[in-house]
């Protein structure tokens, strides 16, 4: 066959668009000459951050659909005829091999004009609970790739692939990293790190815990490395100076992820798809208090679907409060559990998802 050809879209939120710039990178790594085009959502962070990867991107006039009665909607299908007759020519003029979706605004438009030019599609899901767009593509593609067992409730069984998530290999690759992390967060090495990180803007509930039992974390002789986001920084920062020196790391975002989690002990984190993939390629214990509105709760799916192996341990947000820095403490002080815990969750890591899912698209663009 000529040079191979691949669309993608994904976006909206790093969690689709990572997985889809990782599985590029994939495919080149595998067949340096493919040419790729992604397709996203003007205006969203895709349209930054895929052009920053180094690839092509175009962009659609679409957004999501408003969950309450709102203005916006009543542009949604003037915004989706738009997008589906610009995303027919983008298909048109690049004839791509195969279109890979990721879900997102963009995905929807895009992958349905693959489907209907008659362009072998694969969808790849991330979470526990799919999204609207690929549950509403699925019977039209020829492969789903996912990260969860039990997808058969979603997908048609014959098409599900269980591939893992695809995640940054630089921020999971943490072997022999744990002196050089400590010294990078200068941290003490006899006391237990507790790495905290609530998404990239950072998650309110637990922060909010954490600063009213902050003292009991010290007196525990837990270090805490805080990834606060940019709303509950300042107030973190002022919160910690108040405790000895090295007790409390502050900051509003983390960029050395790798060392982050190298350094850590036990880790409170929200549940989205691409963190819980990390963090069962890392196996360190995780406490999960997931983001009550995420879509359909599928963040409180993620977290649970790692609770039913006994991977992770799993508190409802409105009881991070009450429970969240009392379980840390009894969790930390219970080295079996501490033990158990990082076995379950490494045995659900899918180290090579990128490359697995490559695989499958050069396989089905051959074909």
């Amino acid at each position: 066959m000529s040079k191979l050809r691949v669309i993608l879209s994904g976006g909206g939120t790093g969690g689709h668009i990572f997985p889809a710039i990782a599985i590029a990178d994939a495919i080149k790594a595998k067949k340096p000459d493919t040419e790729f085009l992604f397709v996203g959502a003007l205006g969203k962070m895709e349209m930054e951050k895929v052009p920053a990867a180094g690839y092509a991107i175009q962009g659609l006039w679409i957004s999501g659909l408003q969950r309450k009665l709102s203005l916006q909607n009543l542009s949604f299908p003037f915004k989706l005829i738009h997008s589906m007759l610009k995303a027919r020519r983008i298909v048109k003029q690049f004839k791509p091999h195969v279109a890979v979706g990721t879900g997102g605004f963009a995905s929807g438009p895009l992958l349905k004009a693959a489907i209907q030019a008659g362009v072998p599609s694969v969808l790849q899901e991330q979470n526990a609970y799919p999204g609207i767009t690929n549950k509403l593509l699925a019977k039209d593609a020829k492969l789903i790739c996912v990260a969860y067992a039990k997808m058969e409730n979603y997908f048609p069984k014959e098409k599900i692939l269980i591939s893992g998530n695809p995640v940054r290999k630089n921020v999971v690759n943490i072997d022999g990293k744990r002196e050089k992390a400590l010294a990078f967060f200068d941290l003490d090495e006899t006391k237990p790190v507790l790495l905290v990180i609530g998404g990239s803007l950072g998650a309110k509930s637990i922060n909010d815990a954490l600063q009213k039992k902050l003292n009991l974390l010290v007196d525990a002789n837990i270090q805490v490395l805080w990834q606060t986001g940019k709303t509950s920084f300042e107030s973190a920062k002022k919160t910690a100076a108040s405790y000895p020196q090295n007790s409390i790391r502050v900051h509003e975002f983390i960029y050395d992820m790798d060392l982050a989690y190298a350094a850590a002990n036990i880790i409170v984190s929200r549940a989205g798809a691409i963190a819980v993939s990390e963090l069962c390629l890392i196996g360190k214990p995780a406490i999960l208090v997931p983001f009550p509105f995420a879509a359909e709760d599928h963040q409180t799916k993620n977290a649970m679907s790692l609770v039913a192996y006994k991977a992770a341990i799993h508190i409802a947000d409105n009881l991070a409060d009450e429970m969240l820095v009392k379980t840390i403490i009894e969790t930390i002080r219970d080295t079996e559990k501490c033990e158990r815990l990082a076995l379950e969750i490494k045995k659900l890591g899918v180290s090579d998802s990128a490359e697995i899912i490559a695989d499958e698209i050069i396989k089905l663009a051959t074909n």
